[in-house]
């Protein structure tokens, strides 16, 4: 039995000069953690300080995605910008529960309350 080969896509809009809205479909684990990781430290390197990472259509998180989501809070933290996160994934949000890191990252059921986080907040 063969498995389809898992893949992210990544799409962002900029509502304005320092927000980016990144955009996963799919999976963030150990085969597509390195393309969501570039797409969040592109981020970072072009002077955004308000980012939202819209995870709405993201099913699965293994620990490697994770660690890449931490990551990516720290480096937009050290920019003096803040990061929240869109979710609605009974799965995705179980296991950041699980984990703890629900306390760790900012988790909004929509987009707009994720926006008014960042903005409020940089």
């Amino acid at each position: 039995m063969s498995y389809p080969e898992a893949e992210i896509k990544i799409s962002y809009e900029e509502p304005d000069e320092r927000t980016r809205i990144i955009i996963a479909s799919g999976e963030i684990h150990v085969s597509t953690a390195g393309v969501f990781s570039e797409a969040l430290n592109d981020a970072v390197t072009d002077g955004r300080t308000a980012i939202v990472l819209d995870l709405t259509d993201i099913g699965f998180i293994d620990s490697t995605g994770l660690s890449v989501l931490l990551n990516g809070l720290r480096r937009v933290t050290r920019a003096k910008g803040r990061m929240a996160l869109v979710c609605v994934s009974p799965t995705v949000l179980r296991l950041f529960t699980i984990t703890k890191l629900d306390t760790t990252f900012d988790i909004f059921a929509t987009r707009p309350e994720a926006l008014e986080r960042v903005h409020r907040a940089a």
